[in-house]
């Protein structure tokens, strides 16, 4: 199965980006799923104009982009919160790609305060729907990230790991329910 996490953060020296690269990690050493991380930093998509349906109505330089986002089979989102929803560049990103029909969707927030971006993900249980998509509701909320991860996404708070295990088991059980893998004769 493939697996797309998309780290929503357009800031240079994002946090949340450090629990997508742990999230990465982790799924890669733990599962036999194909992971990738599409970082909204690394995409120059601008302001929508033009959905996006196929990789063939995609425009060339955002082929590859589109090739990655119609071949997922589930998603991660991981967004900071900001005024209380998720990041104005996830949104744009997803407008670009909108509908990802029974596919997975695990929703992870994070912030530096004792919230963990809550009233983001309440935003997000609303926008998945809208994509077609199935949220597991076994969400990652992460209150004062920068204490629980450095730079490189690797985890400096061990008290954390049973939240992550109980995200990662939910998500793969309801993404591996969706896509089951083809039974060979």
């Amino acid at each position: 199965m493939k697996i797309e996490i998309i780290s929503g953060s357009p800031r240079a020296n994002s946090i949340t980006k450090r629990i997508a690269l742990h999230l990465q990690k982790h799924l890669s050493a733990n599962t036999e799923h194909e992971v990738g991380l599409i970082d909204v930093r690394e995409w120059n998509l601008g302001l929508l104009d033009q959905v996006f349906s196929s990789v063939d109505n995609t425009p060339e330089p955002f082929k590859p982009l589109a090739k990655r986002v119609f071949g997922a089979d589930a998603f991660i989102l991981v967004t900071p919160e900001y005024n209380g929803g998720y990041s104005p560049a996830l949104q744009n990103l997803l407008d670009h790609f909108p509908k990802q029909s029974r596919k997975a969707f695990g929703l992870v927030t994070g912030s530096t305060g004792a919230l963990g971006g809550m009233r983001s993900s309440q935003q997000l249980l609303l926008l998945v729907p809208a994509l077609f998509g199935i949220a597991s509701p076994h969400m990652l909320i992460t209150p004062l990230m920068d204490k629980k991860f450095d730079e490189a996404g690797n985890l400096i708070d061990p008290s954390f790991q049973k939240n992550i295990d109980n995200f990662v088991r939910e998500f793969l059980w309801l993404a591996e329910t969706l896509k089951p893998e083809p039974v060979l004769n």
